[in-house]
Parts: structure tokens; C-alpha cells; sequence
């Protein structure tokens, strides 16, 4: 069983950042992915269980940044020129294998969430 703790959302306004950490108790193929209210869960972005590659959903990519701190087992999602839409749940989430997925019913694990809420 693996355990995910997720921390640093937080109120911002438009055009602002935040950094989203995830402290896990393993390492492997980690992402984060966002839910709003009344939508489904989407994919946000991913990184391989060493860190090397990383993947991101195309409204998202240049704004945000994937990285991992493995010496430290922690994820960490920076999110830069926020917009409204980006208002969300924020989950990190682990997957048991180290293969891309974008797909949120190939992870494993996650975390309870973070709320992220950006004001126009």
C-alpha cells in the first residue's frame, strides 16, 4: 500500500503560481491530475519513476512543470500563469508501473486532494 500526501494549494489570483508537493511513501511512476465541480477527473501531468521523462495535457503545457526530489520520495506540480479554469481538486496519483498512462483509472494510488481556486 502506497501512501500519497498532497500539499500547497491555496487561493491565487489570475496570472499567479503556486507550488503543488506530493509526499509519497515509494517511488514510482507518479502524476497529477485536476478535477472541477461537475467534471470529470482530467490528467494534468506526469513523470517516469526517475525523473527523465515527463508528460503534460496540452492546456497546460509551458504553464505548468512536473519534477520529483527521489531522495525525498516527493512529487511536486508547479502551476504558473493560472487561470480561472484552472480552478480545481488537485490529486497526485502512483502508478505500480513505470509506463505512461493519462488515463486515471491506470493509477493505483492517491492522495486526498488539494484545492486549487483562481480569481479573475
Amino acid at each position: 500500500q502506497m501512501q500519497l500526501v498532497e500539499s500547497g494549494g491555496g487561493l491565487v489570483q489570475a496570472g499567479g503560481s503556486l507550488s503543488l508537493s506530493c509526499a509519497a511513501s515509494g517511488r514510482t511512476f507518479m502524476g497529477w491530475f485536476r478535477q472541477a465541480p461537475g467534471k470529470e477527473r482530467e490528467f494534468v501531468a506526469a513523470i517516469s519513476r526517475a525523473g527523465i521523462i515527463t508528460y503534460y495535457a496540452d492546456s497546460v503545457k509551458g504553464r505548468f512543470t512536473i519534477s520529483r526530489d527521489n531522495a525525498k520520495n516527493t512529487v511536486y506540480l508547479r502551476v504558473s500563469s493560472l487561470k480561472p479554469e484552472d480552478t480545481a481538486v488537485y490529486y497526485c496519483a502512483a502508478r505500480t508501473t513505470n509506463y505512461y498512462s493519462d488515463n486515471h483509472g491506470d493509477y493505483d494510488y492517491w492522495g486526498q486532494g488539494t484545492q486549487v481556486t483562481v480569481s479573475s
